[in-house]
């Protein structure tokens, strides 16, 4: 999970953070904890004093990775997701759930257990809130390049299924348009390291 001074992590301290305004935080009460999630129920002082409670998920956060071939085109994979009884194309991804590794280790073992490719290099491109409405998850969002062949190390009956597909990056734009690409954090990635590669390149 994310240490307590890492930036990636939320601020759920009572005093809430910055961003709050005259927001406050009073305090959360966990009412379920399982093995990647726990959810609270928390309690909040409006500007006006009223307070009220809001049942929240609480995360240790993700990583998300965009791993691009010396063709420049992207792998992506397709996995079944329980939460909405389908496939779903995607990015490599994964939660940080070591304590105290760093992001961008996890984004390469990810990788590597994954997809089964090593990546010479893997640098930071952006950041993303999935569902801010009832989850504090944060998601970290990776270029990899540089890609050679390793071991998968697949965990679960989900990702032992995983289907790697390889997609062109021109075509993403019309991919979210058929509704092929529907994963937010999927999405983001893509266009973020489009425009990152597009800018080294001068284009």
């Amino acid at each position: 999970m994310p240490r307590a001074d890492d930036p990636a992590t939320p601020d759920r301290s009572p005093s809430g953070s910055p961003s709050a305004g005259e927001f406050q935080h009073l305090g959360e009460q966990v009412r379920f904890h399982g093995w990647r999630i726990s959810v609270v129920e928390a309690s909040f002082r409006a500007p006006d004093g009223t307070e009220f409670k809001r049942d929240i998920v609480r995360h240790p956060g993700a990583v998300a990775i965009v791993p691009v071939t010396d063709r420049g085109t992207v792998l992506l994979l397709r996995q079944y997701r329980g939460s909405v009884d389908r496939e779903l194309l995607e990015i490599p991804a994964g939660t940080r759930d070591v304590a105290d590794e760093p992001p961008e280790h996890t984004a390469a073992r990810e990788l590597e257990e994954e997809v089964g490719v090593c990546a010479l290099t893997i640098e930071h491109i952006g950041s993303m809130l999935n569902t801010p409405g009832f989850c504090d998850e944060r998601t970290e969002l990776y270029l990899a390049t540089g890609l050679e062949a390793c071991e998968t190390n697949r965990h679960g009956p989900e990702e032992e299924n995983i289907t790697v597909v390889e997609i062109e990056l021109d075509d993403v734009d019309s991919m979210v348009r058929d509704n092929v690409l529907i994963d937010g954090q999927t999405i983001l990635g893509l266009l973020l390291a489009r425009d990152v590669l597009a800018k080294r390149s001068g284009a």
